[in-house]
This record gives structure tokens, C-alpha cells and sequence, in this order.
């Protein structure tokens, strides 16, 4: 919990009142037992690195000597084994001459989020001027917010939620502290210019509701009575973040290995959708489902997970009618919209669990001899997308080319080959028709008419 305090400026005589405090701007958490705190030492006691390195990694427990105590613990050759499976072959020999100590430090280190660096709010209020533009100003307000928030880490969040002491998070809330007190000494020195923050502030509601806040308690402030239109923040600003994080524990009681690779995974959809993208979304709740990864972690085999998968896809395509599909109506749309779903969250998993892979390419196999191409070309594409994405500069070669690594099947790669739009998958589906893989036969018939789709009208009249 953050205290209660006030900010003081000793320098220019004047006190402000602390506007932020952490325990307000996450909605209220409580469990009668923290079943996860628990799990976190049996874990420790466990021979599974990347289950330990992912504890570590979200730091949930109150004792933050837990994971080093847990660690030193262990006996030399444990220690030795889990830190050379979390290092490079090249680093080995370094890596040997460090003590039993250092070894579970280096873990630690390796394990743990980078550093925290406590960057300061760096925006300030434009020079005066007859022309001053409130949407600019509040553009500009929202892009020092947003930036503030790219550099909280997906995990402080997770701590946050769930009462845990959070470094990053206090950082982000001081900065917004500091821009109540910015905009409140410039508005005591230019009187003039608080219409224009009147007209700033009603561009705000609809972003960053820290810089809202900031700028609403200053108003209030400088101009009490003036002050009566401006929407007042009533909903816990972190809200949008923290909540969905809270439902997942209270939801999944008792699955600590299984919680931490699903928080793995959404640490990888939470880059994609606040940290790279160039707009913020203060208000939509964080999407938290991923029902591939449910699916895998629920399974007991690849085989078992493809089995899924085509009940699931059966279940899709039940809709599906000849009509539909010469008319590429809304049933289509759907199957369209679940199979790019389908092949993020592959890439997803796979950038955040690389162990889920071999699983993957058995699993890539098995849809493959049970004709269910609809599934398979959503892996085939989650894992093309993973490839891309962690390819590494080949410093041996003297070819100007990049060559992706090879993480599917040399059979599959020729069958889901996309040259001349997939032909050898639709020669291939004409022997062989099952669940169809629907990009390659809609763009077929729009090239060649409504004959090329005869295999896949019989295959939907025989299912029905």
C-alpha cells in the first residue's frame, strides 16, 4: 500500500497534496488464501528451471529474499545444471569460475525483469502564447503519459494487482504527481491561460486518466469556482489493467506452473497492445483469454490437443453452407476472424513458452493426418511468425539472404507451401478434402469460379 503523504517544495514555500495513491487506483483484491505463495516454494524445491525462472520473474511473494535463500539452498550441481540451462554454449567457460553464490545470483539476475530506470516527466507547458492549441497540449500530455507507461513492466502490474510492493508502478504515479504540480505553479504564474487548460482538460477525458486527474485537481486549485463542468474520475485508473489480472487469480485457484505460463503469454499480447502500438487504450479491460493456451495446458499429449482442436473447428464449421460460402457472409467472416486468432495466439505461446514448440510440431502432424487444415495452417503460420521474429544475423554466411529457421515439419512446409496461392495444399485437398483451410479456397474461386470449390461443398454436405 502506498502512505499518505504530501509532496513539499521547500524551495518555493508551497505544499501539495498527494493526489495519487497506489491502493486507490487498483480495485480492491482480497483472498482468504494466497495459494500461490505457497506453490512458489514447492516450485523452488523442484528441478524445473524455466518453472523457477518464471516465479522469479513475476515476484510473487512478499519476502524478496525468498527466491535466493530458496536458491542458495540447493546443492552445487542443481545450481550448476539450472544455470546452464539458462545460458549460451559461448558462456560456459566464464560462467564456471563463479562461486556457489554467484552461480544463484546469475540466476537471479537472469531470471529476474531488467532494472528499474526512474525516467522523469519531461514534458512542461508551451511558452506562452496568443495561439496556444488545447488539442496539442493534450496530445502532448497524452504521449509523456503513455511513455510513462511503456516503461512499467507487464510483471509490476501483475504485483500490483495483486498488493505486492511495485517500483514502477509508484514511478508512474509520482510522475503524474509532478505534472499536477507543473501545471499548477504555470497556471499560478499565467492566470490568463486557464481557459485554455479548461479546453485541455475536455480533450483528456477520453486519455490518460492519471494526466486527466492531474489536470482536473489543478484546476480545482487555481480555480474553485470555475470548476463545475469537469468530469471528476470516479474508477480506479488502473482498473483496466489490474482487474482482468485479479479475476485470473480468483478464477484459476491452485495452478501456480499453469498460471505463471498464461501470465508468460500475456506478457507478450501486453507489449503488442500498449507497448508498440502507437495509441493508448486507457479504458478497455486487457484481454486475458487465450483458450489455444487453456486447450494445450488441458491437454495430455499433441495428440490430445489436435483432438481438441478439431471438435472445436467441427463445431465452427457446423454453420458453414455451400450458399455461405460462394457468398463469403458472416459465418465466413467468423471462421476468418477465429483462424488469425487462432495463429496469434500460436505465435504468442511460442514467444513466450519456445519449450511449447516440439509439442507443436507433433500436434502439426496429427491435424495433418485427421484433415484438419483449418487448425493447421493457423500453427503453421503462429510458428512462420515465430521464426521471424527471433531470427538471428548468421555472421558465417557470405550470402546476402535471410533463411528462417526450420521449426515445422519438411512435409507440412511443402504441403502449406503459399506459392500460386497455395496450390499444392488445394491438389492436395482434392484427395484428400477434411476441414477446409478457407484463405486459399476463396481466393481460388474468385479467380477460377464457383467449380474449384466442389471438394469443399462435398466435404461440408457429408459432415451435415
Amino acid at each position: 500500500m502506498s502512505p499518505q503523504y504530501s509532496i513539499t517544495a521547500s524551495d518555493w514555500g508551497h505544499s501539495y497534496p498527494s493526489i495519487f495513491h497506489l491502493n486507490l487506483e487498483i480495485p480492491a483484491f482480497f483472498v482468504s488464501y494466497r495459494w500461490w505463495e505457497d506453490e512458489a516454494t514447492t516450485v523452488f524445491w523442484a528441478f524445473d528451471i524455466q518453472e523457477i525462472r518464471r516465479v522469479i520473474q513475476f515476484g510473487l511473494f512478499r519476502d524478496e529474499n525468498f527466491p535466493r535463500t530458496s536458491l542458495c539452498a540447493r546443492n552445487v550441481d542443481t545450481i550448476d545444471t539450472f544455470l546452464i540451462a539458462l545460458s549460451e554454449p559461448h558462456e560456459y567457460q566464464l560462467l564456471g569460475s563463479l562461486s556457489h553464490i554467484q552461480r544463484a545470483e546469475e540466476i537471479m539476475r537472469r531470471s529476474s525483469i531488467p532494472p528499474f530506470q526512474a525516467i522523469p516527466w519531461s514534458w512542461l507547458p508551451p511558452q506562452p502564447s496568443p495561439t496556444l492549441d488545447a488539442l496539442a497540449i493534450a496530445e502532448a500530455i497524452e504521449a509523456e503519459s503513455h511513455f510513462h507507461f511503456k516503461q512499467v513492466a507487464f510483471e509490476e502490474f501483475v504485483r500490483a494487482a495483486l498488493g505486492y510492493k511495485a517500483v514502477f508502478v509508484d514511478w508512474f504515479l509520482q510522475q503524474h504527481a509532478a505534472l499536477y504540480i507543473i501545471l499548477q505553479d504555470h497556471l499560478n504564474i499565467y492566470p490568463e491561460h486557464i481557459p485554455v487548460y479548461i479546453e485541455v482538460e475536455k480533450h483528456l477525458r477520453s486519455r490518460s486518466p492519471f494526466a486527466h486527474r492531474a489536470l482536473v485537481q489543478c484546476l480545482l486549485a487555481v480555480r474553485p469556482s470555475g470548476s463545475r463542468d469537469m468530469a471528476k474520475p470516479s474508477v480506479a485508473g488502473f482498473d483496466f489493467i489490474a482487474g482482468p489480472i485479479q479475476a485470473l487469480f480468483k478464477d484459476q485457484p491452485g495452478r501456480l506452473t499453469a498460471m505463471l505460463k498464461m501470465l508468460s503469454v500475456l506478457a507478450i499480447r501486453f507489449r503488442r497492445e500498449y507497448i508498440h502500438r502507437p495509441t493508448m487504450d486507457w479504458r478497455t479491460p486487457f484481454d486475458i483469454s487465450i483458450p489455444f493456451l487453456d486447450d494445450y495446458l488441458e491437454s495430455t499429449s499433441p495428440t490430445d490437443l489436435a483432438r481438441s482442436m478439431r471438435g472445436l473447428d467441427e463445431h465452427h464449421f457446423a454453420e458453414l453452407t455451400p450458399q455461405s460460402l460462394i457468398a463469403e457472409d458472416a459465418v465466413v467472416g467468423q471462421l476468418q476472424s477465429h483462424w488469425r486468432i487462432l495463429s496469434v495466439a500460436v505465435w504468442e505461446c511460442c514467444a513466450a513458452l519456445p519449450e511449447l514448440i516440439p509439442y507443436l510440431q507433433e500436434c502439426a502432424q496429427c491435424l495433418l493426418t485427421t484433415r484438419n487444415y483449418h487448425s493447421l495452417a493457423a500453427i503453421i503460420k503462429g510458428l512462420h511468425i515465430y521464426t521471424i521474429l527471433t531470427m538471428r544475423p548468421d555472421s558465417t554466411s557470405t550470402v546476402q539472404a535471410i533463411t528462417l529457421e526450420t521449426v515445422v515439419p519438411q512435409e507440412i512446409l511443402s504441403l502449406m507451401n503459399p506459392a500460386q496461392n497455395f496450390a499444392a495444399y488445394r491438389q492436395y485437398y482434392q484427395e484428400f478434402p477434411g476441414i477446409p483451410f478457407l484463405m486459399a479456397h476463396l481466393r481460388d474461386h474468385k479467380q477460377n469460379g464457383e467449380s474449384v470449390l466442389q471438394p469443399v461443398f462435398e466435404y461440408l454436405q457429408s459432415t451435415q
